[in-house]
């Protein structure tokens, strides 16, 4: 009788040649599920940082759009003018000084400044625990019926590194506090009674400010360092492409101011 012998080599050999595909099998698998999980991972942090965006955009131009809106403002019975301008504005820089003469101080970030005044009372504004008249930082300005200045600008914050939106009310003059993280610049241009088109507060003489009747506001957002190459269109319409790895978005709005509209003939 014949005997035959086990094929131990040829056994050996096959399953080696299953075993390295098996692994390399694996490892393409593997190499997919984690480019797929990074791929998941970034889209995520983008979404997050457009939301990011978007809601400190919506909030700002809210913010300061409301403020503009009191900007005049003046109740039915009341016979006292306001001691400066309802509404005044610095092209790159911002409002400072004494509030019935105002003046502009420039800032780094070219951000635009403006500075809007109206009577305070228990109607225009929300009232402190005492009673008394508060300013855009919820401060009271130390009487139950006053007038109220608020001052905005953007700016890099020195303590976060990160541009904010800041604003100084009169409840403690000399004092901005920051209201919204990551805007970058404000972008204020003006329309003036019976004028074509919008202008920068530059080519405003003093005496005109008291024609303003709308103004066309924008912020420049920027988000967080995510090391992407975006195009954004900026808050003067150009065209630009971000090299720090930040994304921008321009928030726009235009609004009228409505106590002076009426007191136009």
């Amino acid at each position: 009788m014949r005997r035959v012998l086990p094929r131990l080599h040829a056994s050996a050999g096959h399953t080696l040649l299953e075993f390295t595909i098996a692994v390399a099998l694996g490892l393409v698998v593997i190499g997919g599920a984690v480019a797929a999980y990074r791929s998941q991972r970034q889209a995520f942090a983008h979404a997050i940082d457009a939301a990011r965006i978007h809601e400190a955009g919506v909030n700002a131009v809210t913010l300061i759009g409301e403020q503009i809106q009191m900007a005049g403002f003046l109740a039915a019975d009341d016979t006292t003018a306001l001691s400066g301008p309802p509404i005044f504005g610095c092209t790159a820089g911002r409002p400072t000084g004494a509030a019935a003469s105002l003046a502009c101080e420039a800032l780094s970030s070219r951000s635009d400044g403006v500075a809007v005044r109206y009577r305070g009372d228990a109607e225009s504004t929300w009232l402190a625990a005492n009673g008394q008249v508060t300013d855009c930082l919820g401060q009271a300005i130390g009487v139950s019926q006053g007038e109220v200045l608020n001052r905005f600008h953007a700016k890099t914050s020195t303590s976060t590194a990160e541009p904010e939106l800041y604003c100084e009310g009169n409840g403690k003059t000399g004092t901005a506090q920051p209201l919204v993280e990551g805007v970058e610049r404000l972008r204020v241009r003006y329309w003036v009674a019976g004028a074509a088109q919008a202008a920068d507060a530059a080519a405003l003489t003093r005496e005109r400010w008291d024609s303003v009747v709308a103004v066309d506001l924008c912020v420049l957002v920027r988000g967080a360092p995510l090391g992407r190459r975006a195009r954004y269109v900026d808050c003067d319409g150009a065209s630009l492409t971000a090299s720090d790895g930040r994304a921008r978005q321009a928030f726009w709005r235009h609004v009228a101011l409505r106590n002076v509209l009426w007191a136009q003939p």
